[in-house]
Order: C-alpha cells, then sequence, then structure tokens
C-alpha cells in the first residue's frame, strides 16, 4: 500500500503502508524509545500525533491485551523504519499491523525516520498529512492548510472516560503474568485527561484505590467527596495537546487549591498545576519522547540520577520557583522535571514514574502522594 507525506514545511514523501487506509492530519513528533512500542501507541497522550520511532525496526514482538495503557489507540499514526509483520514473543498475539487496522490507525513503514528525525530536530514538531488515498502534493496541501492544528483542538473531551469507575487492580506481577489483587487503604479521585492505565495500577500498588472521573466532572463534587472523607486526595493525570487551552480545567483546579486539597500531577497534570497557580506553560522545539531521559533528584541529603520515561512537547517556567521548590530537572536540557509547592499539599512531575525504564527509579513518587493524602 502506497502511502504519500506531506509535512508542513513542504517536504514530500512517498512511503508504505502496514496498517489502516485513509488520511489523517497530525503533528509529527519522534520517540527515542527502544521498547514499549505497544504502550506508546496506546498512550492517550499521543492523540493527534504521528509518531515516528527512532528504534529502526518495530513489530517484532506483536501485540497482546495486557499492555495497552488504554482501551484503544488515539494517535493518527505510526511511522517506522522497518516493519516485522512476523513476530515472535510468548505473549504476542497478534500482529501490530493488524492491530492498527483495528483501531484505524495508519501505518507507515519503508522510510527514512532517521531523516524525519533530523527535521523534527532541526525545526521542531510540526503538523503534516499522510494518505493512502490521495498522492497529489497539491490536494494533499489543501487539506493540511484547512484542518485544525493540535493547539487548537481539545482532545481531552476524546480521551476521558464518560462515566466514573474504580481502578480495579495493582501492578504487573511478571512472576505470574497477571495483574495484582487491589490491597489498598486509602481512597483518591482521578481526574482523567488521558489517564494511562499503569498511572493506576501504581497508585494503587502504593495502597490507593483509585476513582476516576470524567474531565468535565465538577470541582465542587470532588471537594465535597473530599471534605466527607469520601477521598483523601486527587491526581491529576497525564494527556494530550496544549494545556492553555483547557480554560475550564484550570479553573476546576484553582477551586481544588483553595479547597487545599492534597494533590499530585504528572505530566499534563504537572503542567495545569503551574497554569493554575498563574505560571502559563511555554511549547518545547521538539519536546520530549523516549525511555532514556535523565533526570536530577534534588529531594534528600544528595541530588541522585534517575532514568525517565517522558512524553510531552509543553513545559512549566522557570519563574515557577517563585512559589515552589524545584525537586527534579532534566539533564538533556535543564528544563523543571519536577516541583513540591510552598504551604500547600501539592506537588508534581513531568516525567512518568510508572514507565520505569530505570526501572525502579521514580516508583518512589507514587509513595510520596500517598504519605499525603489523608
Amino acid at each position: 500500500m502506497k502511502i504519500s507525506i506531506l509535512l508542513e514545511n513542504g517536504t514530500f514523501l512517498e512511503a508504505k503502508g502496514f496498517g489502516a487506509e485513509g488520511t489523517a492530519v497530525g503533528e509529527i513528533v519522534f520517540n527515542t524509545s527502544m521498547t514499549g512500542y505497544q504502550e506508546i501507541i496506546t498512550d492517550p497522550s499521543y492523540a493527534g500525533q504521528f509518531v515516528v520511532f527512532t528504534m529502526p525496526e518495530i513489530g517484532n514482538v506483536g501485540v497482546n491485551k495486557d499492555d495497552n495503557e488504554s482501551q484503544k489507540a488515539w494517535l493518527k499514526g505510526v511511522i517506522v523504519r522497518e516493519y516485522v509483520d512476523t513476530y515472535s514473543n510468548f505473549r504476542g498475539e497478534r500482529s501490530l499491523g493488524e492491530f492498527l487496522k483495528e483501531q484505524g490507525v495508519l501505518g507507515i513503514c519503508e522510510i527514512d525516520t532517521r531523516f524525519l528525525t533530523k527535521i523534527i530536530r532541526n525545526e521542531g514538531a510540526m503538523m503534516m498529512i499522510a494518505s493512502s488515498e490521495i498522492h497529489d502534493k497539491n490536494e494533499l496541501e489543501k487539506i493540511l492548510k484547512s484542518t485544525p492544528r493540535i493547539e487548537e483542538i481539545d482532545y481531552i473531551k476524546e480521551v476521558t472516560t464518560k462515566e466514573a469507575y474504580i481502578h480495579p487492580h495493582g501492578a504487573w506481577d511478571s512472576k505470574n503474568l497477571k495483574y495484582k489483587e487491589k490491597n489498598t487503604d486509602k481512597k483518591i479521585a482521578v481526574y482523567d485527561f488521558g489517564v494511562k492505565r499503569n498511572i493506576l495500577n501504581e497508585l494503587t500498588e502504593a495502597g490507593m484505590e483509585c476513582l476516576v472521573v470524567p474531565a468535565n466532572t465538577p470541582a465542587e463534587d470532588v471537594i465535597k467527596m473530599y471534605e466527607n472523607g469520601e477521598i483523601g486526595g486527587v491526581f491529576l493525570s497525564n494527556g494530550p495537546g496544549d494545556p492553555l487551552i483547557l480554560k475550564e480545567v484550570h479553573e476546576k483546579i484553582k477551586k481544588l487549591l483553595e479547597a487545599k486539597v492534597p494533590m499530585f500531577g504528572i505530566c499534563l497534570g504537572h503542567q495545569l498545576l503551574s497554569i493554575a497557580h498563574g505560571y502559563p506553560t511555554f511549547k518545547l522545539k521538539f519536546g520530549h519522547h523516549g525511555g532514556n531521559h535523565p533526570v536530577k533528584n534534588y529531594i534528600g541529603k544528595r541530588p541522585v540520577v534517575e532514568i525517565t520515561a517522558q512524553n510531552h512537547n509543553y513545559n512549566v517556567p522557570e519563574e515557577i520557583e517563585e512559589i515552589a521548590e524545584v525537586t527534579h530537572k532534566n539533564l538533556f536540557d535543564g528544563t523543571i522535571e519536577g516541583v513540591k509547592y510552598k504551604n500547600e499539599p501539592v506537588f508534581s512531575v513531568q516525567h512518568h514514574p510508572e514507565a520505569s525504564p530505570g526501572p525502579h527509579d521514580s516508583k518512589y513518587i507514587f509513595k510520596e502522594f500517598y504519605k499525603i493524602v489523608k
């Protein structure tokens, strides 16, 4: 299957397809992870994006029902150098190509991913269009220019749960190859902006039963639950898109802060807390996407370095130090990775402690939240 690609900077390319057929427009980013492509593809934070894998061979372990980070794949497309349809893994249940076809996601292969990565690195993340139906550059350009940009779209409305639910289990048990039973003595509300399942697993594993609520849940309802002792804190999840456009969410968080509700945020949740405190986020040139980012942890008597997983295009400003203690910094570019707000039971991190590329460097963060939950 022939795929035609047009980048926002005018680059026009041809490739082959291994996923669904059709036409899609989104933002192109690259991810440097060497493993975990299924988790990346099903991460709701990638809604509205094409992901270029710098790992040259993708598909070799297939996919399975247990490793999905959400119920479906939300991204626009997957771009790889070499796709492997014949998978080999004792947990593999079907090929990645079959999964992408079922999910309606474009799979693009036999393309120079190093070339694409260099474009993104040098020029920044940009919009693109890919199609198995349209191969005329001018026609593709018309569609690309007439489609809203990712920063203009509220993808939270698409990825959030429609109804509240209790997360059913803890972390993955690698010995018995199943998820652990719940063993909790505290309860929290989780605002679902596109939460990854493994974040819920680790929160539960740390002793907190997770009541996952839709993103449009009124702050007053959550505050009432907190005041009545039904929950002891609130978690603000990861999610897709530009945090600055989520005006209603900003107001909800301001109300939760005023009510002194203990809170913890990861990724988008980290950014939203900064905005709610009056410190707007800014967009990075090409973002942080991968499983190999060194982060310096300043908590404790001496700094330590953790290897972290990252997936974000936006960052909190340096000025946040006026109201918060910086607890973590990215050693690649010095950007802020974690903060603890002064005189408030509130903290957040930009990276993903649940992904554990270290492998367990950052899991203590979930226990830190458990300590402040009532």
